[in-house]
């Protein structure tokens, strides 16, 4: 019989695996940002480029909890241009009018896989294609940052912002690798997987993070933790951790650690550009902190009470997780765990998680999920 806390990495893995983004969604994702990129490049801005950006990058995507359930995929589409020849709005205009013409190509080709939309959001375009969109922004290389560092527009179109994706997803990549021997010989073929089809416990132990976040805070955008904070402070937190469950659990508690305090200013740095501050927002928004807190205390709940269920069962198990997260990822992930457990004992699971010849199926259970907590920290 396994561990409780391998019982509890493969409920909790199987879940986020359902969240991930498909084989063949990536795939098409790929192709369509190439074919916009390449488009882009031949008819009016030579030296072009697109690339992906944030979670999409990073092997660390989680199927938004609304309705449509479309996946976000953000690009980064860098001109080649130099800081003095454009400003902000000209810059937005002309990649929109761009993509407009590409749009607008599409349709008159007859081609059936383009965007069925093009929207403007406040600092990027939005092409809209079933099942997922592609969020473009528009940037040019940030001289003083090389090679990587680029400038992006505000969203009030006035102030250049700087930023470094490449040199981010190479931080994640490094601190992913912590593990990275361990995986090896657990998996003697990892080197022939494409890098996107493997995923590290670290890049795991983020899907769990942002996956409990959104949940919590599907009501609050506004005070909702960014991704890219709870990435950063994940990433610095994790230790090489092998078992899923485990390096959830530990990265919580310290997490808090990489937090600082900078003459009464909330500091948290972006590792690719020490300039760049991901709690910026919490010295004027001070309940935005108060939130982050109230989440992380909530989860770290979560995480300390599934650690005491020894002996439980399974089927108190799941129903304990599906109480805090989404219940129909890991109900899924249970059937799949009580038929491999099947499969080996030639046993079926019960409600109680024992194993016997005839049982029914899991029960749905109601889904709640605990309120933000009221503590914060200093």
């Amino acid at each position: 019989m396994d561990s409780l806390e391998q019982m509890l990495s493969m409920l909790l893995g199987g879940a986020v695996e359902v969240l991930d983004i498909s084989p063949d969604l990536y795939r098409e994702a790929v192709a369509r940002y190439e074919e916009v990129g390449d488009w882009l490049s031949g008819h009016g801005s030579p030296g072009l480029e697109i690339y992906p950006q944030g979670s999409f990058r990073l092997g660390t995507v989680v199927r938004p909890s609304r309705p449509t359930g479309e996946y976000d995929i953000d690009l980064v589409c860098l001109l080649p241009l130099q800081r003095t020849s454009t400003t902000q709005e000209q810059l937005k205009q002309r990649v929109g009018d761009q993509l407009a013409a590409y749009v607008r190509w599409k349709r008159q080709q007859g081609h059936r896989d383009g965007p069925t939309e093009l929207i403007p959001r406040r600092r990027c375009w939005t092409l809209v294609y079933p099942g997922f969109h592609l969020d473009v922004l528009p940037s040019i290389p940030d001289d003083e940052h090389v090679p990587n560092g680029i400038l992006l527009t505000d969203k009030e179109l006035r102030e250049w912002q700087h930023s470094n994706p490449i040199g981010y997803a190479e931080w994640f990549r490094q601190r992913s690798e912590l593990a990275r021997v361990i995986v090896e010989k657990r998996n003697a073929n990892v080197a022939a997987v494409p890098l996107w089809q493997f995923r590290t416990p670290l890049q795991r132990v983020v899907q769990i993070l942002k996956w409990h976040c959104m949940i919590m805070f599907r009501d609050d955008l506004d005070n909702r933790p960014p991704s890219i904070l709870i990435t950063t402070l994940a990433g610095w937190a994790y230790a090489g951790q092998e078992d899923l469950f485990t390096a959830t659990r530990d990265v919580l508690e310290d997490m808090h650690r990489h937090i600082e305090n900078h003459n009464g200013k909330w500091w948290v740095t972006n590792p690719a550009h020490e300039d760049e501050n991901f709690t910026d927002k919490w010295n004027e928004y001070p309940e935005r902190r108060e939130a982050f807190y109230g989440w992380l205390d909530e989860i770290s709940v979560t995480m300390k009470e599934l650690a005491q269920m020894q002996g439980m069962g399974a089927r108190s198990v799941f129903e304990r997780i599906a109480k805090s997260f989404d219940p129909d990822p890991v109900r899924h992930s249970y059937e799949k765990y009580a038929s491999a457990m099947g499969a080996a004992t030639g046993l079926r699971m019960g409600p109680g998680g024992q194993l016997s010849s005839t049982v029914p199926g899991p029960r749905k259970p109601s889904h709640t999920f605990y309120g933000q907590s009221s503590s914060a920290r200093g």
